[in-house]
C-alpha cells in the first residue's frame, strides 16, 4: 500500500473520532451552488497529497495561512493536521477572515478560533504582513487558499507578504496548490507599478492564467519581494490538472462569489466596484446583477443587507439594469476574455442621464492597474480598440509566465 493511501486511510478512520479541538465543518463551510457538470477530471489538490508534505511538518511548529476553502477532501486542513498530531502554532487569516464570513473590505480582528482554540492573526486591515515576533516560534509556514485567478483578488497580495515575512525570518514556506478556474487564458491591462496597491501588487494582467503555486514561483523568480529577497519555497502540485480542465469549486471562495457563474463573471464585473453602480451585493446574485436607479431597463432589483454585505452600495434603492444570472457557464468559460461591453454600455447610460460613473476616489484605476482604461472609456474608444492597446504588454507577460508553468495547456 502506498504512503499516500496509508495517510488517506488514517484520515478516514480518524474522521470518526471525537476530538475536542477540531473544526465543525458544517458551521464553517459555505458550499457553492452547483452548476451542470462539464467534466470530471478527478483533480487531486496539493492539500490532498499528504504524502508529499506531511513528513516535512512532523516535529515542527507550523503556522497555517488558510480560510474556509482549505479543504483536504471532506475535512478542513486544520482538522486533518490536528488529528494527525501536527503542532499548529497559529493561523493567519486573509481578507474575509478565517471562516470567510467578513464583508469585502471589512477589517478582521485578531482573536482565538472558538472551534480549535488556535490563535488567529488577521492579515487584512492595518496589518497585512506578519511581524517577525509572530513567527518567532514557528519552524514552517503552510499556505493553502483557493484563488480565483484574478489580479485584484487580494489573496495574491497576502501570499506576497507571507513570502516576504518568511524570507526575512528564514522560515520555509509550503504552498499547497489548487486549480485556478481562469487558468486557461490571460487578458486585461498589465498593471503599471505606479498604480500598485493591495488589489494589485505586481506587473501582471487582470487575468494571469496561473495557479497560486505557479504565481508564488514567479514572485520569487522575478525578484518582486522587498530587496529582491527569495523565499525558501516548496509547491505541492495538483495531480491530474491541466489548464483546459474545468474545475468546479466546491466551497465559495468569498461571501459574494456564490457559484461558478459569479466566479467566471468576476474578472469583468468587479470593475463596477470602482463606479457608482451596484454589482448585486446585497442580493442573491452578486457579480451577476448590475444596475443603478438612473438606468433604464425592464429588469430591476433592490440591494438589501445580507450575510455577504452588511451595507451594500445603493442599499434600499431600486436599481435598473442587467441580469446575467442565466448566462450559461459553458459559454462564459469558453469566452476567454474580459467583457468590456458591460462597462462601456453602463458608462454611456449614466453619462446620458447626467450621472457620475466613476467613484471620486478613482478606485477604478487601482482595479484596472492603470488610468488608461478609465480615460479610454471616457474618450469613447471601442472595446476592440481598447483591447488592441493591451496586446504588447500581454505578449511580454506571456514570456514571463511561461518560465513558471507547472501544468500543461
Amino acid at each position: 500500500m502506498s504512503l499516500y493511501l496509508i495517510f488517506s486511510l488514517a484520515v478516514t478512520l480518524l474522521s470518526d473520532c471525537a476530538l475536542p479541538k477540531s473544526i465543525d465543518s458544517s458551521y464553517q463551510i459555505q458550499i457553492l451552488e452547483r452548476t451542470p457538470k462539464i467534466s470530471d477530471p478527478k483533480v487531486i489538490t496539493g492539500a490532498e497529497r499528504m504524502s508529499d508534505y506531511l513528513p516535512e511538518l512532523k516535529g515542527k511548529r507550523v503556522a497555517l495561512v488558510v480560510n474556509q476553502t482549505s479543504m483536504a477532501g471532506q475535512s478542513h486542513l486544520i482538522d486533518t493536521l490536528l488529528r494527525l498530531g501536527i503542532n499548529i502554532g497559529l493561523v493567519f487569516a486573509p481578507e474575509h477572515g478565517f471562516r470567510g464570513e467578513a464583508d469585502a473590505g471589512e477589517h478582521v480582528r485578531d482573536g482565538v478560533d472558538p472551534k480549535t482554540g488556535l490563535p488567529v492573526i488577521s492579515l487584512y486591515g492595518k496589518k497585512k504582513k506578519p511581524y517577525q515576533e509572530d513567527l518567532k516560534d514557528i519552524d514552517l509556514v503552510v499556505f493553502d487558499i483557493q484563488d480565483v485567478g484574478v489580479r485584484f483578488y487580494t489573496y495574491l497580495s497576502t501570499l506576497h507578504y507571507i513570502m516576504e515575512a518568511c524570507a526575512e525570518s528564514d522560515i520555509p514556506l509550503i504552498v499547497l496548490d489548487r486549480p485556478n478556474p481562469h487558468a486557461h487564458y490571460t487578458d486585461g491591462p498589465v498593471l503599471d507599478m505606479a498604480f500598485s496597491s493591495f488589489v494589485g501588487m505586481h506587473p501582471v494582467p487582470v487575468v494571469y492564467g496561473m495557479t497560486i503555486g505557479e504565481y508564488a514561483h514567479m514572485i520569487n523568480g522575478e525578484g518582486w519581494l522587498k530587496g529582491k529577497m527569495s523565499c525558501s519555497l516548496t509547491v505541492v502540485e495538483c495531480k491530474n490538472f491541466q489548464r483546459s480542465t474545468y474545475y468546479e469549486l466546491s466551497v465559495r471562495p468569498s461571501p459574494n462569489l456564490p457559484d461558478m457563474r459569479s466566479i467566471l463573471l468576476y474578472p469583468s464585473i468587479c470593475f463596477f466596484e470602482g463606479t457608482f453602480l451596484s454589482l448585486g451585493r446585497g442580493t442573491d446574485y452578486p457579480f451577476q446583477w448590475i444596475g443603478h436607479p438612473a438606468c433604464k431597463s425592464a429588469f430591476s432589483f433592490v440591494p438589501k443587507p445580507n450575510q455577504g454585505s452588511k451595507n451594500p452600495p445603493l442599499n434600499g434603492q431600486k436599481c435598473f439594469g442587467l441580469d446575467l444570472s442565466r448566462e450559461p457557464v459553458t459559454k462564459l468559460r469558453e469566452n476567454k476574455s474580459i467583457q468590456l461591453g458591460f462597462i462601456i454600455d453602463f458608462y454611456n447610460q449614466m453619462v446620458s442621464a447626467g450621472e457620475a460613473f466613476f467613484l471620486d476616489n478613482l478606485f477604478f484605476d487601482k482595479l484596472a492597474g492603470t488610468d488608461d482604461l478609465r480615460l479610454q472609456i471616457a474618450s469613447g474608444m471601442s472595446e476592440n480598440d481598447i483591447r488592441a492597446t493591451w496586446q504588447k504588454d500581454l505578449d511580454q507577460f506571456q514570456k514571463t509566465r511561461e518560465k513558471y508553468m507547472l501544468y500543461k495547456d
